[in-house]
């Protein structure tokens, strides 16, 4: 089982005092950050995490990780080593546009969401990205939260459509990220009008609600919402 938020900032403690690290490092606000930032972790994740920071740290001729280091190695871990490729100047401007339409919409709707890494460098099939998360460790989110979710992911969406009249290939993860959040709100959790729960089905949750006449009108309407109020604010 993962430790809690607790649990990890002991692991990152011990891990941390047996290796070279800048004396930034031992702040306890900044190993606090560390601690929130790995939430489902296990602790050999912590360890191999702060090798490769310091690994990071040796790549650049330093003897010592720091907070980068390890913000590199997490970003690392969660979606891949980031890849050097060269973007048209178009498509530079309008991933960049997209991205911080997820950015804006985070910080208009959501401040119990930290944002922790805004880029346009791919990483796996990911062209760029927003990485964020819980401001404190919680294990249930309300309808608000989960709302704020779906307009997130439809962030990218609306500013393409508002700052270059057209939508590219580009938000379709996005897209299932918020149709995702949707099932769980009308199939799952009772927050779109209905009691009935798609869950003890076995099924998959989206494709239950999606096959559902009602509750796909109710996941629309949720995405539809979603896509008015963001908007409304870019």
């Amino acid at each position: 089982q993962a430790p809690d938020v607790h649990g990890r900032r002991a692991l990152v403690d011990h891990f941390l005092d047996r290796r070279s690290h800048e004396c930034a490092l031992d702040g306890s606000e900044v190993r606090d950050r560390v601690a929130a930032a790995t939430q489902g972790w296990t602790p050999v994740m912590i360890e191999h995490l702060l090798d490769e920071a310091l690994v990071n740290a040796l790549r650049r001729g330093a003897g010592e990780m720091s907070f980068a280091d390890i913000e590199q190695a997490r970003l690392t871990e969660m979606v891949g080593i980031g890849q050097p490729v060269t973007y048209t100047e178009d498509e530079q401007r309008l991933i960049a546009t997209h991205e911080a339409g997820h950015a804006v919409v985070a910080w208009l709707l959501a401040p119990n969401r930290t944002l922790e890494v805004l880029t346009i460098v791919k990483r796996g099939q990911a062209l760029g990205l927003l990485a964020h998360g819980d401001t404190q460790e919680v294990y249930t989110h309300s309808s608000t939260d989960l709302r704020a979710l779906v307009q997130i992911a439809m962030g990218g969406f609306v500013a393409e459509e508002i700052f270059f009249g057209v939508t590219t290939t580009g938000p379709a993860s996005d897209l299932a990220a918020a149709t995702s959040t949707a099932a769980q709100m009308v199939g799952a959790a009772g927050m779109a009008g209905s009691l009935v729960s798609f869950v003890p089905t076995g099924h998959n949750l989206v494709a239950a609600v999606l096959s559902d006449t009602s509750s796909r009108e109710r996941l629309e309407t949720i995405l539809d919402d979603a896509r008015k109020t963001v908007t409304w604010l870019l």
